[in-house]
C-alpha cells in the first residue's frame, strides 16, 4: 500500500457555472488529474440562491460524466447573505468552555435566528495583545440551514454526496497558501469575481482578519451592455468576454464597462475603509484577482492604479502538477477554478 493516493473533489456552484477539481493526494503530494466547467443556465441562480434546483443538477452530472470522474464524495462552498463571518473577541476560555457557550455568544452576533443556522468557529491563533489582555479573537461562521440544504440537495440530485460545506471566501484563502505560501506580516486581499458577486478575503499571514461579499458581478458588465447598446443577453455576454459579434466591435463596449468598473471599485474602497476601521494597521500589500469576471478589459489595471498597489491574476495551479494527460490544457479553467481548488484540498472533518 505505499503512497497510495487518494482523491477529492471540489465543486464550486456558481450563478453562470459549475466548476469542479479533482486532486489526488499522495505521499509525494498533490496532483490535478481533472478540471472542468459546465454552464448552468440564466437565472438558475441568483444572488447565491438556488431557484431552479433541477437544471443546477442537470449541469453538476453533465460535468463529472464529461470528465468520467468516479468519486462520489465531493466538497462545496457557499456565499452570500445567507452566510455569516465575523471576528468577535471573548474573555480567555478552554476549548470546553467556549464550546459550551459559543451558542450563546453567537446570538448576539449573528442576525438569524440560532435554531436556523449551522455555526463553526476557529479560535484565531497569535494575538499575543488579546492574551496579555485576558481576552481571545474567534472567528465565527454561520450558515442557514436552509441555504446548505439547497446546496446538499441538489448535489445530492446530481448523484453525489456533499461531504464538506465550505464558504468561498475560505476555500481561496487553502488555494493561495498552497500555490503562493505565508508570509508573515505581508496583508494580501483576494478577490474572487463571479458573476454574481465579488468574495473578498483580507489575510496578514496565514489569518483571515475581514471578509466580505460585494454584490457586483459579471452579470451587472452584461446588464449594461444590454441597456446601453440594446442587445440580448447572449450577444451583450459575447461582447463582454472580447468576442465581437454583427455590426458591434469590442471598442463600442469599453465605455458601458468602465462605468461597471467604476461602480466596482467604489465597492473595493467601502471594504477597505470597513477593513482599516477595524485593522490594527491600514496597509495592504497586494491584490490577487481570480474569477472570470477578473478577465473583463481594464478591470485589474483599473484597481492598481485606484489603490496604488500590485494586483496579480491568480493561478491557482501554481504549484500544483497537473496530469496533463486527463486535465488537457486547462486555459481559460485557470481563472475560475480557485475556489473549486481550495475545496478539493479540504477534507472531511478538517478544521
Amino acid at each position: 500500500m505505499f503512497g497510495r493516493s487518494k482523491s477529492s473533489v471540489g465543486l464550486d456552484i456558481g450563478s453562470s457555472a459549475v466548476k469542479a477539481v479533482e486532486l489526488t493526494s499522495s505521499r509525494s503530494g498533490h496532483q490535478v488529474t481533472w478540471v472542468g466547467s459546465e454552464p448552468v443556465p440564466p437565472d438558475a441562480i441568483v444572488d447565491g440562491a438556488i431557484l431552479d434546483g433541477a437544471s443546477v443538477a442537470e449541469a453538476i452530472g453533465r460535468l463529472f460524466e464529461a470528465g468520467r470522474v468516479k468519486a462520489k464524495d465531493v466538497i462545496a462552498s457557499l456565499s452570500g447573505s445567507a452566510v455569516i463571518v465575523k471576528k468577535i473577541t471573548l474573555p480567555l476560555m478552554t476549548d470546553s468552555e467556549l464550546g459550551e457557550s459559543i451558542y450563546w455568544e453567537a446570538e448576539q452576533y449573528i442576525p438569524f435566528d440560532i435554531q436556523d443556522v449551522t455555526l463553526d468557529y476557529q479560535v484565531v491563533e497569535g494575538d499575543s495583545e488579546g492574551a496579555a489582555r485576558g481576552t481571545m479573537d474567534v472567528l465565527l461562521v454561520a450558515a442557514k440551514k436552509e441555504k446548505i440544504a439547497d446546496y446538499t440537495g441538489v448535489i445530492a440530485q446530481a448523484g453525489r454526496n456533499a461531504v464538506v460545506v465550505d464558504v468561498d471566501a475560505f476555500a481561496l484563502q487553502n488555494a493561495y497558501e498552497v500555490n503562493y505560501g505565508i508570509e508573515p506580516g505581508l496583508v494580501v486581499v483576494l478577490m474572487n469575481a463571479g458573476a454574481s458577486a465579488i468574495n473578498v478575503n483580507i489575510l496578514n499571514g496565514d489569518q483571515s482578519v475581514f471578509t466580505r461579499d460585494i454584490s457586483i458581478g459579471g452579470n451587472d458588465y452584461t446588464e449594461a451592455l444590454q441597456k446601453e447598446l440594446s442587445l440580448p443577453f447572449e450577444n451583450a455576454d459575447m461582447l463582454k468576454r472580447g468576442v465581437p459579434i454583427e455590426g458591434l466591435t469590442f471598442d463600442e463596449a469599453i465605455p458601458a464597462l468602465a462605468a461597471v468598473t467604476d461602480n466596482v471599485m467604489l465597492e473595493v474602497q467601502k471594504t477597505f475603509d470597513f477593513f482599516k476601521a477595524t485593522a490594527a494597521s491600514d496597509q495592504i500589500d497586494q491584490i490577487v484577482l481570480s474569477g472570470g469576471t477578473a478577465q473583463i478589459e481594464g478591470l485589474a489595471d483599473t484597481m492598481a492604479d485606484r489603490f496604488g498597489t500590485q494586483v496579480e491574476m491568480f493561478d491557482p495551479f501554481r504549484q500544483l502538477p497537473l496530469d496533463s494527460k486527463r486535465t488537457g490544457d486547462v486555459g481559460d479553467l485557470s481563472s475560475t477554478a480557485a475556489v473549486a481548488v481550495g475545496l478539493a484540498l479540504r477534507q472531511a472533518g478538517d478544521r
